[in-house]
C-alpha cells in the first residue's frame, strides 16, 4: 500500500483505518468539518497523528487551492480543491496529467466538491462525515449515496424557509388580490425545496375586491432563466370556481408529480376572467428548488428505463 492510516486521530478525524494502493486515484468527499483537510495533513506529513499511525512510502507532494498544478512524477500526490479555480482547458490537461501519474504508479488523493469530476477520474471514493469514514468504494455508488444524503438535507432545510410573495411584475384591474403562493410537499407541509418525483402542491390564496363570476385561477412554472416549463388553470382542468363578492377569499390547490430535473424555478399565478381580463397577475412571484440524488440534464425528469436489446457478437 502506498499510504495507510491505522487508527489515525487528528481532530476531527477519529480512529481512521483505511489504505490507498499504489497507482490509484482516491476521491475524498464530505461536508464542512468532515475531516478532509486533516486527512490530507496526515497524508502529506505536515501534521502528526494524535494517536495511531500513518504509513507512507516515497516522496509526497501537497497541492492547495491556490497552488500551481505541479504534476511532475511523485509517489503520493495530495490535491485539495486545486482544480476549482482553473478554466476547462487547464482542468482537462490536469486530469490527463493525473491519469498519466496513475499509470506510472502514483497514488493520488483528491479532495473536491466537484462530484462529476471525481466520478470521471477516481478509482475509489472515501466519504467522511464528522471525522469518521461513512462509506468507501465504487465512485458511482458512493457518490450517489452522498448526493442522496445531501438532497435529503437540502430538502429538510427547504421546509424551514418562508416563501414570501415577491413578483418580478404585477398587473391587473384590481378586482382580486393574490395574497400568497405556497409550495407544499407530499405531506402538505410548506417547503421551498421539492424532491424530484414527489407529489407536490402549489396553493394559491386570493381575496376578491369586487363581484366576480367564475374566475379562472392559473399557475405557470418557469426555470430561473425564464423558460416556461408547465402551466395550467381551473378552466383547462374543468374545475368550476363559482361566484365571489367583495372581500370573499379563495384558496385553491394544484397537485402534481414533480417530475422536474434538479434546479431552480419560479411560480407565476393569476386570477382572470374567462375572456382573459386580468384581476391580478404576479410574475415569478415565488422561487423554489428541486433536488435529486443524481444529476439529470434538461428540465423534465422522464426517468427513462434503458436496456440493451442487441449486442455485438464477440
Amino acid at each position: 500500500m502506498a499510504i495507510e492510516f491505522r487508527g489515525a486521530r487528528l481532530a476531527p478525524l477519529r480512529d481512521l483505518t483505511i489504505s490507498a494502493p499504489t497507482g490509484s486515484v482516491i476521491g475524498v468527499i464530505g461536508e464542512k468539518g468532515a475531516g478532509k483537510a486533516a486527512l490530507l495533513q496526515l497524508a502529506s506529513g505536515t501534521a502528526q497523528p494524535e494517536a495511531g499511525q500513518v504509513i507512507a512510502s516515497g516522496e509526497r507532494r501537497y497541492l492547495g487551492p491556490l497552488d500551481p498544478l505541479q504534476l511532475s512524477p511523485v509517489d503520493i500526490l495530495l490535491i485539495e480543491h486545486s482544480l476549482a479555480h482553473h478554466d476547462a482547458l487547464v482542468r482537462a490537461r490536469a486530469l490527463a496529467g493525473i491519469d498519466r501519474l496513475r499509470s506510472a504508479g502514483t497514488t493520488v488523493l483528491i479532495v473536491s466538491h466537484d462530484l462529476d469530476l471525481l466520478q470521471s477520474i477516481c478509482d475509489e471514493v472515501w466519504w467522511l462525515h464528522a471525522g469518521e469514514l461513512v462509506q468507501r468504494g465504487d465512485p458511482r455508488q458512493v457518490l450517489d449515496a452522498y448526493r442522496q444524503n445531501i438532497a435529503a438535507k437540502v430538502r429538510a432545510w427547504g421546509a424551514t424557509l418562508k416563501t414570501p410573495l415577491r413578483p418580478a411584475m404585477r398587473r391587473g384591474d384590481g378586482r382580486a388580490e393574490i395574497l400568497s403562493i405556497e409550495t407544499l410537499d407530499s405531506a402538505g407541509i410548506p417547503t421551498a425545496v421539492w424532491r424530484s418525483g414527489e407529489h407536490a402542491t402549489v396553493c394559491v390564496a386570493v381575496r376578491y375586491r369586487d363581484q366576480v363570476e367564475e374566475p379562472v385561477i392559473g399557475i405557470l412554472i418557469r426555470t430561473r432563466i425564464g423558460l416556461e416549463v408547465y402551466g395550467t388553470n381551473t378552466e383547462l382542468e374543468k374545475v368550476p370556481t363559482g361566484s365571489y363578492a367583495a372581500d370573499d377569499p379563495m384558496r385553491i390547490e394544484f397537485t402534481f408529480v414533480c417530475d422536474l430535473c434538479p434546479g431552480e424555478y419560479t411560480i407565476t399565478a393569476a386570477s382572470h376572467d374567462a375572456d382573459g381580463a386580468t384581476h391580478d397577475w404576479v410574475d415569478d412571484a415565488v422561487a423554489f428548488a428541486v433536488v435529486d440524488s443524481r444529476y439529470t440534464a434538461g428540465v423534465a425528469n422522464l426517468r427513462a428505463k434503458v436496456k440493451i436489446v442487441t449486442s455485438v457478437p464477440k
